[in-house]
């Protein structure tokens, strides 16, 4: 697995570049140091978010890291644990990268930032980007996510690269639920600040956690008889009175109804 920013090659031209490339093979904190004065190595800052507030790393590639932690200390502690490299804090974050940041956390739709997933294995970053799909205010199952990219019977694999998902809030995992309705964990503060952050978005996770403990996965509309993941766009909006309930899919197209093609329950 390479966590590394660029290749070696690019290091070590990068190194030469400022003549040091002469001396023995540099230290990882020269390397380090060298990438920083070029705005190539990990940045970071805090940021305040309705999760509390946060430390976000950034580099040339994209935002790399999010965590909430007590201090500095422990943030850079963990952040060199995970990437075997280490961070610099900035007082001042790029206002563009902020800007991206902040919009995406309220959801604005406006361009999103870059990520940098190179720390990730090719499953996991097709769970994260399959994630990054779902929309502002709505959530899926685990089992959704393993469909959609193929894998059905991975579920607990799902769980796992969501589980270490590096950078929570804007990869949300936190919209991602079990199958029975009820929210589950969440390794950025537990399932109080997931559920903070869903209700923050709009989801009706009140409303959700009723379905699934009445062992009810979809809604459906009987005047379209299209059926939907409950938190859908279309199936918030339906009126109890319009408002059909059902266990499965089966269930859903036994009685004639169809999958609905924005939030794909298929």
């Amino acid at each position: 697995m390479n966590n590394t920013i660029f290749d070696t090659g690019i290091e070590d031209s990068l190194v030469a570049r400022l003549g040091l490339l002469g001396r023995a093979e540099p230290s990882t904190e020269l390397r380090a140091n060298v990438l920083a004065e070029l705005d190539l190595a990990d940045r970071y800052f805090t940021l305040d978010t309705v999760a509390g507030p946060v430390y976000l790393a950034y580099n040339g590639r994209g935002i790399s890291y999010i965590d909430r932690v007590e201090d500095v200390a422990d943030f850079e502690g963990d952040f060199k644990a995970h990437f075997d490299r280490p961070a610099f804090r900035v007082q001042e974050p790029p206002a563009r990268l902020l800007g991206q940041v902040t919009r995406m956390l309220t959801g604005q739709r406006s361009q999103r930032p870059s990520f940098d997933l190179t720390s990730v294995t090719d499953f996991e970053r097709s769970v994260l980007l399959k994630a990054l799909e779902i929309p502002y205010g709505q959530v899926r199952p685990y089992t959704w996510i393993a469909r959609q990219i193929g894998r059905p019977k991975a579920q607990r694999a799902v769980g796992s690269a969501l589980a270490g998902n590096p950078i929570p809030l804007l990869i949300p995992c936190h919209r991602v639920v079990r199958s029975d309705g009820i929210i589950g964990n969440y390794g950025l503060g537990g399932p109080d600040i997931k559920r903070r952050l869903l209700e923050y978005e709009g989801a009706n996770v009140t409303r959700l956690e009723s379905l699934g403990r009445g062992g009810f996965r979809y809604i459906g509309s009987n005047t379209t008889h299209i059926y939907c993941f409950p938190t859908c766009h279309h199936g918030h909006r339906l009126t109890e009175k319009h408002t059909v309930q059902f266990a499965s899919i089966q269930d859903a197209q036994a009685r004639g109804y169809r999958a609905c093609k924005v939030c794909r329950p298929e």
